[in-house]
This record gives C-alpha cells, structure tokens and sequence, in this order.
C-alpha cells in the first residue's frame, strides 16, 4: 500500500532547493491522490528537528523507528531532483518481501580504489556497491529497525562525512553482517524524457540547474590561492584552461609576482591549513572589490573550474541571501559537529555572507588551521547553512564512479596527481563540450581519465 511508504526528499534549506523539495513533494502527493489512495507520508530533510547533521541520514534512523516502525514497510529516500512515477515505485516495492531486511538502489562502484573512500576495498574495489542518491534508494522497516537498535548501542564516531552515500552502505554491510545493496534496474537517472525512462520508477530531471540568465562574468569574483613554490607548475594550467573564463581574477601569494601578477597578503605560507590567508582573502573582497560585485569564489591553485557553467548555476541562487556554495563534508555530526565545504573543489560565498561572517568575531584559532572546517564552524555558530552542490568536486575524475559523473555537468575537480589537468579541464569542464540543446543533455567525448 502506497500509505506503507514514507518518503524522504534529501532536502536543503536554501530558498532555491527548498522550493524544488517542496515541488517534488506536491508531485508524489498528487501522483497519489489521482490514484485515490490514501496520501503517504512525505517529509523534507532540512525541516527534521534542526539537527544539525540531518543530511547524514543515519541519526535519524531512530526517530524513524519509533514513528514508522509499526504502520509502515519501506523508507524510500530521494533528491530534490529524482523524478517518482508513484505507480511503478510501488510495482517495484512490491516485488520484495517488505518483512526481511532490504537495501535496494541504483549500485555504484569504484573502478579504482580512491582516496575518497579511504582507499576501501583497495584489492578490488568493484566487489563493494553503493547507492547512487540521484536514483532514489530504500530501506525495508526491518532493517531500519536494526539500524535504529545499532545506532543506540553503538552511537557514530565523531569523525568525517566524505561520500555520504558509500558511508551508509558501509555502515549497512557491516563487515559483511548486514545486507549488501541489492542493484533495482527500474531506480533511474536517465532523463525523465528520455526513451530509456519508459521501465524506470525514478528518473533524475537536472543536470545543471539553470533559472533565468546565468550571471554575468563581472559579478563573480573568483580568488585564487598559490604560493611561490606552485607559480611555475600549476599557475600556468589556470592560464591556459580557465582564466578566460573570469572577468574579475586574482592570484594571492607569499609572494609578490609580476609576471602573473601575484599579490602578497603579508601572510606566511603555511604547509596546511590556510586559514590566515584565506580569512585575509575575505576580507580583501569586502575591503577592496566593487560592492556591486555579489560573488566571490576561493579556489587553489589546482582547483579545475568552469566559471562559464558556474555563472548558470549561480542563477538559481539570491545573492541577497548569506550563500556559502560548494560539496559539502561533515564533522563530527554525530556529536554536536558541523558541516563544511570542502575547499579544493571551491567555496562560493554570496558577498552578505561574508559580511555576516566578518561581522562575528569567528575566526581562525592559527594560521595553519583548516580554513574550510573554521569556514564551516563559522557559519554553523551564525546559523547559516551551507549549500551543497555535487556539481563541485574535491578529487578528480577518475576518483569517482562513472555512473555518478553521468548524470552531472560538472562545475569542478581538484588536484593535479597523476593526470594531465590541461586534458581533464578540456574534457570535462570547457564550454565547448557544450551543455544541453533546448535542454537535452549532450553527451561529451570524454576518454577514460
């Protein structure tokens, strides 16, 4: 029965996505009501009891216990933008026995070990599969159960939240005590318009949001951080990929260059860390840009962008609104921690949330301290959340599945291990592997990298 299945929407606060979760939610429901069922229970993740870590999933799995663990068979949870056909989900339901323990979704799985899942399974990696979240994924309320009596006896380590979806499977399996993911052709993300959509339950319907004009160049002002002992080898893979894309460009150093140029902030380089030399950043955008210019993006010097897809995605978002844009981490969330974007994939700041966070007295405990977690600690003290986009991507390519990067137009990679970076940026991010004819995606030429 459709009422045995509780619907979770991976929701966010921010007016763009929260607006897109509550869309969806209309859709099941209506989607229910024109079968004249009895309407199931839809609920959106950011509006569960402000936990601070909701988006991890996992600490919920108590309070799902106790609320459906009587009256309902499954969990099913999805992004804002999985597409539900509420028929054919419950055709597909209904072909397993909702009274054993099951874990169903689209699989994913490393070709390679990766540094993004702890080098796991490293003699081979395929063997080990993880739900892709675009697809939609489901927990029978027996296992849900048993997660929930876990969870109480074993509370989560106060650690990292990396790849959230890989941590949950890995958490399910439990060293092989509990149930692999079961692969269900019918969890999609091919586009909902496509001809292959027709035996799908989910479909994923974006592949890079777009809300009006994309902004312009002038509005974005992007900051680089390097030091001197990278302006030889990576600052000149940032000349020739995407620098053309940027109207407003700094590079910001230990060292003053001419050649690039480079601006000194008279703060010492640091091995790790960072954090000096990025607040410095912060406070230069607001000091010394334009106060017309709304954006500011920090990246490192090995950070790969595409500015030009950047400016649609930015579309979607009000730069009236404390913004803090990027792929999202966890610390410590289990326990009180907080959530951060990661730095290397690149951090995306609405000129308001630099101000609100310039304003507090939040600011780095030294020099060397990890500038996206005090980022992330920072806005969490504020009370403003971080927005979270797959879009951006800590690693590179090849550290991630496949199937994950299929149904993406990527905004961007990191790091320059082992691949020649002027080939990915050319084959993932250039703006002439162009996007999307009258909105179709377009598949790109892209080698194995």
């Amino acid at each position: 029965e459709l009422k045995e299945i509780v619907f979770i929407i991976q929701s966010q606060s921010n007016s763009f996505h929260s607006k897109r979760a509550e869309d969806l939610k209309s859709d099941i429901l209506k989607q229910a009501a024109d079968l004249g069922k009895e309407l199931p229970t839809v609920l959106l993740i950011h509006q569960m009891d402000g936990h601070e870590g909701a988006w991890t999933i996992l600490p919920l799995m108590r309070d799902f216990s106790i609320t459906y663990g009587r009256n309902s068979s499954w969990i099913f949870f999805c992004e804002e933008d999985t597409r539900v056909q509420v028929v054919k989900l419950l055709e597909t339901l209904g072909r397993f026995d909702g009274s054993k323990e099951w874990f169903l979704g689209k699989a994913l799985y490393d070709e390679e070990s990766t540094i993004i899942h702890h080098y796991a399974f490293a003699e081979n990696p395929t063997v080990f599969k993880f739900p892709d979240f675009a697809a939609g994924w489901a927990l029978s309320i027996p296992l849900v159960n048993k997660l929930a009596k876990k969870l109480k006896s074993e509370p989560l380590k106060s650690d990292f939240t990396i790849d959230l979806k890989h941590e949950i499977a890995l958490y399910i399996w439990q060293k092989g005590e509990g149930p692999h993911l079961t692969p269900v052709p019918e969890f999609c993300t091919d586009d909902v318009n496509s001809y292959k959509a027709d035996h799908c339950a989910t479909t994923f319907s974006n592949f890079l949001p777009l809300c009006g004009e994309p902004v312009k160049k002038e509005d974005i002002f992007v900051a680089v951080k390097t030091c001197q002992k990278f302006h030889r080898d990576r600052i000149p893979v940032v000349k020739q990929t995407w620098e053309r894309e940027a109207a407003l460009i700094e590079y910001y150093s230990n060292y003053a260059d001419t050649s690039i140029p480079t601006i000194d902030l008279g703060i010492p380089n640091t091995d790790r860390g960072h954090c000096g030399k990025t607040f410095a950043i912060l406070e230069r955008f607001l000091n010394h840009s334009s106060p017309r210019t709304p954006w500011l993006v920090i990246v490192d010097d090995d950070t790969l962008i595409s500015i030009f897809r950047l400016r649609k995605l930015l579309s979607c978002y009000d730069p009236n609104e404390p913004v803090f844009l990027g792929e999202r981490y966890g610390y410590g969330l289990g326990t009180g921690g907080y959530s951060y974007i990661t730095g290397g994939g690149g951090m995306v700041f609405s000129r308001i949330a630099v101000q609100k966070l310039l304003a507090s007295k939040c600011r780095c405990y030294s020099m060397d301290a990890p500038d996206d977690m005090v980022l992330g600690m920072c806005f969490s003290g504020l009370g403003i959340p971080i927005t979270h986009s797959p879009l951006f991507h800590q690693a590179r390519p090849m550290d991630y599945p496949k199937g994950y990067l299929s149904h993406q137009i990527p905004v961007s990679f990191h790091k320059h291990w082992n691949i020649d970076p002027v080939k990915v940026y050319f084959t993932w991010l250039a703006p002439n592997t162009e996007e999307s004819i009258n909105g179709k995606k377009v598949g790109y030429n892209r080698e194995d990298l």
